[in-house]
C-alpha cells in the first residue's frame, strides 16, 4: 500500500490493525508486560506506506497517535489511582478524539513526585518484574525534586527514533563526506541526573557516527578530541557550547574547521557567544537541542536560519497549551506539556514542562512532517512587580534594542552572560551583565541616561513585555507606584555576583525574597 492510496476512510482501519482491539485494552499487568512496543507499530506503519514513518502524511501520524493514547489509557487504568484522575476529568472509556483528549488533567512535577516516589503507587508495572532505569530530577528550575521510572526497552526504543532522526534531518547536510564523523557529548551525570546518560542515549543512535560521551572537559583532553580526523558535531548545555571559543585557543585551522555543529540545550545560547564561535569555528552551524527530564529530545532547530524547534514524529504527543490545558491556535504562546508516546509499563499523561512557547505553523514538505514550536523561556522566567508578572526576555530584548537605538551600547553584543536580580524585600530590579570592561561601559550608561533615563528605559521594557490581553494590567503610574528602583549593574566575566545552579546554569531570573 503506497501513501496515495491511503485514503481518509481507510487510515482507521489501518491503524486499527495495527493497534489490534486485544492490544487496545490489555487486562491485567502480565498483558500489559507482553504488548508489543509502540515502535514496532511506527515501523509497520512505515512499511505500509512504504515511506519512513517520519515522511508520513500527518493524518496518518494523528490517528495511529490517538489510537496510541487510548491504548494508554486503558492500560493506566489498571492503576486505581491513575483510574480516579482520568474518571474526574470527566473523560469516560477513552478520549475518542483529541478534543476529548483535551479534557485530561495536565502533570507537573508535583504529580510526578506523588506518583513515583516513595511507594511509587503510580506504577503499572511493579518493579519487581525488573527492567526499569530510576531517573532522577533535581529541581533546577521547578524547586521541587523528583524521580521518573522508565522502561529500559522502551527507552532503547526512544534512543533509536530520536537518534535516526537526528541523523536523517538535523546533522546529514553538516556532518558530510568520507571522513569519520563524531557526535560527542560534555553532559556529566550528577549522581542520577538524567541528561549525559539520556541525551548520550540518544547521540550515540545516531547512524553512522563515532560518539563520545566526553563529560565536562579541559582545554587539553578537548583538543585532543578535536585532533581527530573528520567533520565533528558536539552537544552540551549553553555554557558547555559557550566555553568552547575560549577551549579552541591554539587550535590548528583544520581543527578548528572540523567542527560543524554545536548543539545547546537548557536555555538560550548569548548572542555575543555565537559571534565568538563563529569566528573560532568557520564553518560551525549553532542549533539548539532541546530537552527535559521525561523527554530526551522533545524539539530540534533543523536550521539555523529559523529559530523553529522540530518535534520528532511519533517520539511524543508535543501539545502547547492555555491555562485551561487547551490546545492554542498557531501562531499564539502558551505552556508546553508532553506525553511519552514510548511508555507501555510506565506511561504519565500530559506532563508540564515548565516551558511557554509558540505554536508554528507544521513542517509539512515532501521529505519531512511533523510540528514545531518555538522557544520562549521557562514559565517561571517572569518578573513579579506588585501584581503583575512581566515575560523577562522580551523585557530584556527591547532593553538591548534600546540601549542600541539611542547609541549607547549593543548589550547582546557585549555580555557574556546577563540576570535579572529581583530584590523584592528593597523593591530593587537589576539587569547582571558580565562584559569585558564594566567600569568604562558603566560610566557610558550612567553619562547617556542616569538613573532616570534607565528607568525611563525599563518601565517602556516593562510594560511592551505584555500582551494585548493583559497590557491593561500597568502603565508607568503603576510601575512607579511598585516603588521600584532599576539598574543595569555590569560585572566582570565568570563574576561570581552572577548566580549559577549547582548543574552551571544561569537562570534568567532570581528572586530575592
Amino acid at each position: 500500500m503506497t501513501q496515495t492510496s491511503v485514503v481518509i476512510n481507510s487510515i482507521e482501519q489501518m491503524v486499527d490493525q495495527l493497534i489490534n482491539p486485544e492490544e487496545l485494552q490489555p487486562k491485567s499487568i502480565d498483558d500489559v508486560v507482553k504488548l508489543p512496543s509502540f515502535a514496532e507499530k511506527m515501523n509497520q506503519c512505515a512499511k505500509l506506506c512504504e515511506q519512513p514513518y517520519s515522511e508520513i502524511d500527518q493524518s496518518i501520524q494523528d490517528t495511529l497517535v490517538l489510537r496510541r493514547l487510548q491504548q494508554m489509557i486503558h492500560t493506566l487504568k489498571l492503576n486505581p489511582l491513575w483510574k480516579e484522575r482520568i474518571e474526574q476529568s470527566g473523560v469516560k472509556g477513552v478520549p475518542h478524539n483529541f478534543e476529548e483528549w483535551q479534557q485530561l488533567p495536565i502533570s507537573d512535577k508535583t504529580v510526578m513526585s506523588d506518583f513515583f516516589m516513595g511507594d511509587r503507587p503510580g506504577l503499572v508495572v511493579p518493579l519487581n518484574y525488573g527492567g526499569f532505569e530510576i531517573v532522577a530530577s533535581g529541581g533546577t528550575s521547578s524547586g521541587v525534586p523528583a524521580e521518573m521510572v522508565y522502561s529500559l526497552r522502551e527507552l532503547q526504543d526512544t534512543y533509536k527514533i530520536a537518534g535516526n532522526f537526528i541523523g536523517n534531518y538535523m546533522l546529514k547536510d553538516y556532518l558530510a563526506g568520507d571522513d569519520p564523523k563524531w557526535v560527542a557529548t560534555t553532559l556529566a551525570d550528577f549522581q542520577m541526573w538524567s541528561s549525559g546518560t539520556m541525551v548520550g542515549g540518544v547521540l550515540q543512535n545516531i547512524p553512522g557516527i563515532n560518539y563520545l560521551g566526553a563529560g565536562p572537559v579541559m582545554k587539553e583532553v578537548y583538543q585532543h578530541i578535536m585532533s581527530y580526523p573528520g567533520p565533528k558535531a558536539i552537544m552540551a548545555i549553553s555554557a558547555g557550547i559557550a566555553i568552547l571559543s575560549d577551549l579552541g585557543v591554539g587550535l590548528s585551522e583544520e581543527a578548528r574547521n572540523s567542527f560543524r555543529v554545536a548543539m545547546y540545550g537548557s536555555g538560550v545560547l548569548p548572542h555575543r557567544k555565537q559571534i565568538e564561535l563563529k569566528q573560532m569555528y568557520p564553518n560551525v552551524e549553532i542549533l539548539s537541542y532541546f530537552a527535559t527530564v521525561q523527554n530526551e529530545a522533545i524539539g530540534l532547530q533543523l536550521k539555523a536560519e529559523s529559530p523553529y524547534l522540530a518535534g520528532v514524529p511519533g517520539l511524543h504527543l508535543i501539545e502547547i497549551v492555555d491555562e485551561q490545558g487547551r490546545w492554542v491556535a498557531e501562531g499564539k504562546e502558551g505552556e508546553l506539556v508532553v506525553t511519552r508516546l514510548h511508555g507501555h509499563e510506565t506511561p504519565f499523561l500530559r506532563f508540564k514542562s515548565g516551558d511557554r512557547v509558540i505554536r508554528r505553523p507544521n513542517i509539512d514538505s515532501t521529505g519531512l512532517k511533523t510540528q514545531q514550536f518555538e522557544f520562549l523561556g521557562r514559565s517561571g522566567d517572569v518578573i513579579h512587580l506588585g501584581d503583575t508578572q512581566f515575560p523577562a526576555p522580551p523585557v530584556y530584548k527591547t532593553l538591548c534594542r534600546q540601549l542600541k537605538d539611542i547609541g549607547v551600547c549593543d548589550l547582546e553584543v557585549l555580555a557574556h552572560e546577563t540576570q535579572f536580580v529581583n530584590h523584592r524585600t528593597n523593591k530593587t530590579l537589576s539587569l547582571m551583565a558580565a562584559v569585558d570592561e564594566p567600569k568604562d561601559l558603566f560610566l557610558k550608561i550612567e553619562n547617556s541616561l542616569g538613573s532616570q533615563g534607565v528607568k525611563r528605559l525599563f518601565i517602556d521594557a516593562l510594560i511592551s513585555s505584555l500582551s494585548i490581553f493583559n497590557s491593561g494590567e500597568a502603565n508607568p503610574q503603576y510601575i512607579e507606584k511598585t516603588g521600584y528602583h532599576f539598574e543595569v549593574k555590569l560585572v566582570e566575566r565568570w563574576s561570581e555576583e552572577i548566580y549559577r545552579t549547582p548543574l552551571s546554569k544561569v537562570p534568567v531570573i532570581r528572586d530575592i525574597v
